[in-house]
């Protein structure tokens, strides 16, 4: 894995970097020939010897291009470069780079994509912020004329770097090689669909740029989780592991808080106890076996059942139903010092006034909105252009809380602006309850006692992982069944990871 493959990293991040390379003795044309030399051996890896037009603009993505074709026609491919402006437009190290080309040349209008077998997109990469226009726009509505796969260098050109928006039109790449660290492109929709496969790239910038320059979020992965997410000393009993609570709608709508209870004691809590309005209690022992059951009538009996149950962690939210009441259940619960999640109904309810619901939170609570609820609770975050990962943190802030914002670009956001991105995830999750047993995996690790921020992260990653395993046809039914196994494999992925960053640090210090 690449040393850097967790960290997410502005434009202007990015420069920076460069810029420290540069002031350490790197010199920029070393930088252009390492990033265009990466991408010809990523081409060279996957394809053979084929038809290649390399579609170079004037700046360091067009550098890295002239790299890159020079590196193919070296190998013996036949490489084709086309021009977006001429000669004497290219300046610096991207003109420095074009001098050293000695093959083909064609100006980019003159270009017949059918003829070619291989599209190299070097004409902007992430240093373009305004949309596509001229023959860069005209080449991007005939892609479905290319004869063979698009690779792109940084970023598909179109394709806003710090947001992952597609600024009107765009080239969508099937592979994307880029440097160092990723960008909020490479990770947030639609962006991350348009760049296909992507790899990360070492150009070896200097050790210590780092330190001045702020990550702007993590890729989320088990090697940033700080324990294994089931992990115990033999001696713990069922009450050291946790109390969850689930709280059910009506007789009704009672599956998705059975879903989520059943996610939650799959996810390690010790005991789980779902709590059933009258109305619902005999459709809901119907349906369980290990969740336990009891009753609330109101907020105060919701409190009394909370305490009688000692629930280290509380889920309201799902088909508790829109309304005053779900509303002082939420209240009611907030009052307590356990973990509170809150989802679907739970956040609608607060649509009309959103401060005060924020007013009764705490940081150790989680929020899990999904891309309507969010716009319900933090509308103001949509009057300006800001990317998913910025509306995160800033809703995390004005929440007190952690944020899950979700959708195939699930943004976590802590309130002291800590922010994880998970793409670990599947199209299958689009099914009704698979929201609810995500709720729940969350909700049992809070109970465990894991902090808000790790359980979300964690959540969002072994729900996905689970989707994954299980494929196309799966129910959220089937996601529960599947989490002890998930659990499990991520257990030996950590003592793995562990194992190897031991063995590197004790080679480092050799």
């Amino acid at each position: 894995m690449h040393p850097l493959a967790n960290k997410i990293l502005s434009v202007d991040g990015h420069r920076a970097a460069d810029s420290f390379a540069i002031e350490n003795g790197v010199a920029g044309l070393a930088l252009m020939e390492r990033a265009g030399q990466a991408v010809a051996r990523e081409v060279t890896r996957r394809w053979a010897p084929r038809p290649v037009i390399v579609l170079c603009g004037p700046g360091n993505n067009g550098g890295d291009g002239f790299v890159m074709a020079r590196q193919l026609a070296e190998a013996g491919w036949p490489v084709d470069v086309a021009l977006l402006a001429d000669d004497a437009d290219y300046g610096g190290d991207a003109a420095a780079m074009l001098s050293k080309w000695q093959g083909r040349t064609l100006p980019m209008a003159q270009v017949d994509l059918a003829q070619y077998e291989l599209i190299i997109d070097a004409i902007f990469g992430a240093g373009l912020s305004r949309p596509l226009s001229g023959i860069a726009f005209q080449l991007a509505h005939k892609l479905d004329e290319a004869g063979g796969p698009i690779i792109a260098i940084d970023i598909p050109s179109g394709v806003v770097g710090d947001t992952g928006e597609n600024g009107g039109c765009c080239f969508r790449a099937d592979l994307t090689v880029t440097f160092n660290c990723l960008k909020p492109a490479h990770v947030l929709e639609p962006g991350r669909s348009l760049c296909g496969e992507v790899v990360l790239a070492d150009i070896g910038i200097p050790d210590g740029w780092e330190d001045g320059i702020e990550a702007e979020a993590e890729l989320n992965a088990p090697s940033l989780w700080p324990r294994l997410p089931l992990s115990d000393p033999g001696h713990i009993h069922k009450h050291q592991k946790g109390r969850l609570c689930a709280v059910s709608g009506p007789s009704t709508a009672t599956g998705a808080a059975r879903l989520a209870a059943s996610a939650g004691l799959r996810s390690g809590a010790g005991l789980v106890t779902l709590l059933s309005p009258p109305s619902a209690l005999q459709v809901n022992a119907m349906h369980l076996t290990a969740v336990m059951l009891d009753r609330f009538e109101d907020a105060q009996s919701l409190i009394d059942a909370l305490d009688a149950r000692r629930a280290t962690a509380t889920i309201i939210g799902p088909g508790c139903g829109v309304g005053e009441q779900t509303r002082q259940l939420v209240v009611a619960a907030a009052s307590r010092e356990g973990s509170l999640l809150l989802d679907a109904d739970a956040l609608t309810s607060f649509e009309e006034d959103p401060g005060s619901l924020f007013s009764h939170l705490r940081t150790h609570d989680v929020l899990t909105p999904h891309e309507g609820e969010f716009r319900r609770l933090f509308p103001k975050l949509f009057s300006h252009h800001r990317s998913k990962i910025e509306r995160t943190r800033m809703a995390a802030g004005l929440a007190g809380c952690v944020v899950l914002y979700k959708g195939s670009d699930t943004v976590i956001a802590s309130p002291d602006g800590r922010v994880r991105v998970n793409t670990h995830a599947s199209v299958h999750l689009a099914t009704a309850g698979s929201g609810d047993v995500l709720a729940g995996i969350i909700g049992g690790l809070l109970a465990r006692g894991f902090s808000s921020f790790d359980a979300a992260s964690i959540g969002a990653w072994v729900h996905g992982e689970a989707a994954i395993r299980l494929g196309a046809g799966l129910i959220a039914e089937d996601l529960p069944r599947i989490l002890p196994e998930v659990f499990a494999d991520v257990s030996r992925r950590r003592r793995i990871f562990a194992m190897r960053a031991a063995l590197n640090a004790r080679h480092n210090n050799a």
